[in-house]
């Protein structure tokens, strides 16, 4: 799925304040946090090609995140007018806590999005119970959103392993039945335009009775590819006007994100989603700590949110 790439230049996303024409780096301020995610653990049930965590069955850089962990997070989101809460992964129903932290964030008020692949982990008797159970309390303000890269399972399968597209579409097929919140997560890495990619996935939706609108971004969401090691141009303070956009409309101008490191004795606050790993961008041990502005240090800041104009945020 992935096509050839340029390497990117090595001079490129080395210096924190300047770009390597010694331009000014543009940065984004947090203007208010509205959505705070919780990574729950990289431990994954299948290993993906191109995640950008590296998800699999023995990656635990960043440990499971627990209930007692969280909740600080949430009473300090909820203080700072935070509307939401996403849990990602790896996959969060590999976390033996996830479904109570879900029922933490909606009775503070928040709404809660779960990024899955709604494969095994997610199909256990338990964790179906429990879903049913919040999902009966709380209705959409629970909401699900499955990783299916291609509509077609030979492409699907291609990026996650024979058998994952059956699977996960028996998850969707689960979830649609009891009346969850759905949306979809596809990946535009096959070559085919945004509208060519929605038609084939309303085909699918429409065949599979799937109650998801292909056309609405929100419901279908669907990612620009990402590379650390592709060539992108490194994002200026004069881009914003040069490209016609705003600071504030990049994901790290109104979200955080919890990580819990493997071997650290408590979580910390990263800027955002896509960069867990990297010390440049984890913020501080809390949430006011991290509301500080962020350097536009990576390539996934530019092929993700700036030119891919993306974002993971629940709200689309």
């Amino acid at each position: 799925m992935n096509a050839p790439f340029r390497a990117i230049a090595p001079e490129k996303f080395k210096d924190r304040n300047r770009t390597a024409t010694g331009e000014t780096r543009a940065e984004v301020a947090c203007r208010a946090l509205r959505t705070l995610w919780l990574n729950t653990g990289t431990l994954c049930n299948i290993e993906c090609a191109g995640c950008y965590i590296e998800s699999s069955p023995a990656n635990d850089r960043l440990s499971y995140l627990t209930l007692e962990e969280a909740e600080p997070f949430l009473d300090e989101a909820r203080a700072l007018g935070a509307e939401e809460i996403g849990f990602t992964g790896g996959e969060p129903f590999m976390n033996p806590h996830m479904t109570a932290m879900a029922e933490a964030a909606l009775e503070r008020g928040f709404d809660a999005l779960v990024l899955t692949n709604a494969m095994r982990p997610m199909m256990r008797p338990h964790v179906r119970e429990a879903l049913s159970k919040l999902r009966a309390h709380y209705g959409g303000r629970l909401r699900l959103r499955v990783s299916l890269d291609h509509y077609t399972e030979r492409l699907h399968d291609a990026a996650r392993g024979a058998g994952c597209f059956s699977e996960a579409v028996k998850g969707l097929g689960w979830l649609a039945q009891e009346g969850f919140s759905l949306s979809i997560a596809g990946r535009l890495a096959s070559g085919e335009s945004e509208s060519a990619m929605r038609d084939g996935y309303a085909r699918l939706v429409s065949g599979l009775g799937l109650p998801i609108d292909a056309a609405d971004p929100s419901s279908l969401v669907l990612f620009p590819e990402m590379n650390a090691r592709a060539d992108t141009p490194e994002i200026t303070s004069a881009c914003w006007a040069i490209l016609g956009k705003s600071p504030d409309d990049v994901m790290c101008a109104a979200s955080r994100m919890v990580v819990k490191r493997k071997g650290a004795g408590a979580p910390a606050v990263v800027a955002c989603t896509l960069l867990p790993y990297e010390e440049e961008f984890e913020l501080g041990a809390s949430l006011a700590e991290a509301m500080r502005p962020v350097k536009l240090n990576h390539p996934f800041c530019s092929q993700f949110c700036v030119l891919g104009g993306a974002s993971c945020a629940p709200h689309g």
